[in-house]
């Protein structure tokens, strides 16, 4: 979420020192911490012996990066918590989503260790592990003597601790290699629809790709008609970012069974040229043309969430999380009448969905490790995330359990389909895009074709250029 404030905070735990007592504490060595290895030396972690001990690390001092997100203000709100638990104090930055990655890479890049923990998307471990900025977590997961029984790694959804866990090989699945980052939150890229239009227009919400670009063409004609003046068919995101290809567009290109690149005799080639993906995209473009917003290629999240909101866009096809926070009670025009569906199947039936996976990592250089994955080891631990997702806004639990709750589902179920949508298609969600280091500027050359396909251009021709394009990058 885009909120544009800069949010700095120092010190905010029991008995807070002053920053300038406390900057050591970064730096220190730290014997019997943890904290004294240089990255490369193997792992902090199997400094850690004896019993677990929540008090290990009392007196030090956690830095953390954090973006301007619902996720972040639960966390600050519980951090008295967890210095009561532990000891440790947290000195943390927040920074908008806008720059938050230029803050976060510039300073991995560095060297510096400025921060020991942050907040960074599972794509970006594909950007961030090759060059060795982030800890491997494994180690530390594996020590009893560093983790406690109570963390239970059996409770995570299935797939989403494999999709921080990664070779580094471009190309090689997910689930294997080292676990650079810990699953905090995530969304799931579904269908949100205004029931109030799809009622006076008699639509049902769409079983196919096919239905949903009938559909979304016959709100445009029709809505204004229905007393809806001005409102659209279907809200996807169209801006020259990779940000428009990873919700809806993704999501149903992979239900469809396309892939983004093929790995052949261990090279990454191109594969969203292939005759089914050109028709595929074709396609996607002629529903925006026809059923999309006017100003499409500007839009990013909040445009699609807003519209929603506004009674301007029929449907949204995009993160669950930017319809649910048009949904509740009170929050836009159109809270009350927005309701959630899995959106259209693929052949076969298919809801295969691609996800969006907020989660913490550690840099590697820390000089405070054994402190830092007590902050990790407590932020994505059961208490935390059941009070973020039953007293906060924490929308899709990373945790079985925490879904499981009835607090959390009497919560979400004042939404309608949302709990049901959730449960349909969670155990297809997974990251549907193949891991290389080239991720972001693949898919923002991606979505630059998919414009240019959208403003009248051959798809085949535009398809093939990028795929030839991006072969002599990735490959």
């Amino acid at each position: 979420m885009d909120m544009h404030a800069h949010d700095r905070r120092r010190f905010l735990a029991i008995g807070a020192a002053t920053a300038a007592s406390a900057t050591p504490l970064l730096t220190a060595c730290g014997a019997g911490f943890g904290g004294g290895r240089a990255a490369g030396d193997g792992s902090a972690a199997d400094d850690v012996t004896g019993p677990f001990d929540w008090k290990r690390a009392k007196g030090r001092t956690v830095k953390a990066l954090l973006n301007k997100h619902p996720y972040t203000d639960a966390l600050i709100a519980d951090l008295k918590a967890f210095t009561e638990k532990t000891g440790i104090r947290v000195e943390y930055d927040v920074f908008p989503e806008d720059n938050y990655f230029d803050k976060l890479t510039v300073d991995l890049s560095s060297g510096r260790a400025s921060y020991d923990v942050f907040m960074l998307g599972a794509y970006m471990v594909w950007q961030y592990g090759p060059p060795g900025w982030l800890e491997d977590l494994g180690p530390w997961m594996r020590n009893s003597s560093a983790t406690g029984a109570e963390w239970d790694q059996e409770d995570f959804f299935p797939g989403l601790l494999s999709a921080d866990q990664w070779s580094l090989e471009a190309g090689a699945p997910l689930g294997r290699g080292g676990q650079y980052a810990l699953p905090w939150g995530w969304e799931t890229n579904v269908v949100a629809y205004n029931t109030e239009v799809f009622g006076k227009l008699g639509l049902k919400p769409a079983e196919t790709f096919d239905e949903l670009r009938e559909i979304a063409g016959a709100i445009t004609r029709r809505a204004p008609g229905a007393g809806f003046d001005g409102m659209y068919g279907v809200a996807v995101r169209g801006s020259r970012s990779w940000a428009t290809i990873h919700p809806g567009f993704m999501t149903m290109y992979a239900r469809n069974g396309l892939k983004d690149f093929t790995v052949e005799g261990g090279k990454v080639k191109p594969a969203m040229n292939s005759p089914e993906a050109v028709a595929f995209t074709r396609d996607w473009a002629e529903m925006v043309q026809k059923g999309g917003p006017p100003s499409w290629t500007s839009y990013t999240w909040y445009q699609c969430s807003s519209d929603l909101g506004a009674k301007k866009a029929g449907m949204l096809f995009d993160a669950d999380t930017a319809a649910y926070f048009q949904a509740v009670k009170g929050a836009s025009p159109a809270s009350g009448k927005i309701a959630f569906h899995p959106g259209p199947k693929g052949p076969g039936g298919s809801l295969a969905t691609n996800m969006w996976i907020w989660s913490l990592g550690m840099n590697a250089r820390s000089r405070n490790k054994s402190a830092a994955w007590l902050f990790l080891q407590w932020a994505t631990g059961k208490e935390h995330l059941r009070k973020g997702a039953i007293e906060h806004n924490h929308i899709d639990p990373v945790r079985k359990s925490v879904g499981q709750e009835a607090a959390y589902k009497d919560k979400m179920g004042a939404i309608p389909g949302f709990i049901e949508t959730f449960e349909t298609v969670v155990d297809q969600t997974r990251i549907q895009f193949t891991p290389q280091e080239q991720f972001f500027d693949a898919t923002t050359s991606w979505a630059a074709a998919l414009q240019e396909i959208y403003g009248g251009k051959n798809a085949s021709s535009v398809l093939n250029g990028l795929a030839g394009d991006l072969a002599s990058k990735v490959g």
